[in-house]
């Protein structure tokens, strides 16, 4: 079955809930230690503001949700809600990035296109509103895909908790135009 989209709403907050536990109990334990998959949940999450946006777009394989992700005119470059550090102002395009924020694959259906697909309807959108250069904060899981997509790392953000724990945090970037 072709994977269809929409954008999500505020009534969709459980069920992105559910697809975000699953993909990083599930999937981040490949890529990072227990120490560093309980960290994560600090630093990756929800940010609603995508939904109030209209820029957070969910993934569909027939009436299964499939995946989730989308971009951000604004200057937080990844967290939820909860997350230290946001900023909630508009980036102005010609100037900033705009921020692809929040993917996340459902582990039953990674390789299948999703990410990608999560990657074009956010550039696709950035661009039409003027966005020269888009960026993400890559974690582990996501760096080969976004190297594919075009992107190329820039800086790497992490930076060690109060016990020496560090998650893998990758400014990358890529032109639009």
């Amino acid at each position: 079955m072709a994977l269809t989209h929409r954008i999500a709403t505020q009534a969709d907050i459980p069920i992105i809930m559910e697809l975000m536990e699953a993909s990083m109990a599930r999937l981040l334990p490949d890529v990072l230690t227990p120490e560093q998959v309980a960290k994560s949940n600090a630093s990756m999450g929800l940010d609603t503001q995508l939904l109030d946006d209209q820029t957070y777009f969910l993934i569909f394989d027939g009436h299964t949700l499939v995946g989730c992700g989308g971009w951000s005119r604004r200057r937080t470059l990844y967290g939820g809600n909860h997350t230290r550090g946001r900023d909630d102002a508009l980036a102005d395009p010609k100037f900033e990035a705009a921020k692809i924020r929040a993917m996340y694959t459902h582990p039953d259906h990674v390789r299948r296109g999703i990410g990608s697909l999560i990657m074009e309807l956010g550039e696709s959108a950035a661009k039409a509103e003027g966005f020269e250069t888009a960026e993400l904060g890559a974690t582990a899981s996501g760096i080969l895909l976004y190297e594919k997509c075009g992107y190329e790392v820039i800086e790497d953000l992490s930076e060690p908790d109060e016990n020496g724990v560090v998650v893998p945090i990758i400014l990358m970037r890529k032109p639009l135009i």
